[in-house]
């Protein structure tokens, strides 16, 4: 048997981009986010305490231990 398509129609449904996302899903995204936040904080904390004067002192005058 032949069957000849003359005419498609598609229904198409439109999504709001700013809503597909559970409430869920945006809970992890916003605790991962704060978690990197607070990483590269700890880890700039590290570095301005390691470049610091007083820690330069304390590395230097082994004896004041």
């Amino acid at each position: 048997m032949q069957v000849i398509i003359d005419q498609v129609v598609s229904r198409i449904r439109t999504v709001d981009g700013d809503t597909t996302l559970s409430p869920q899903t945006l809970s992890q995204i916003v605790a991962a986010v704060l978690r990197a936040i607070e990483d590269r904080e700890r880890e700039t904390a590290r570095e301005d305490e390691e470049l610091s004067q007083r820690n330069y002192q304390q590395r230097n005058r082994p004896w004041a231990r």
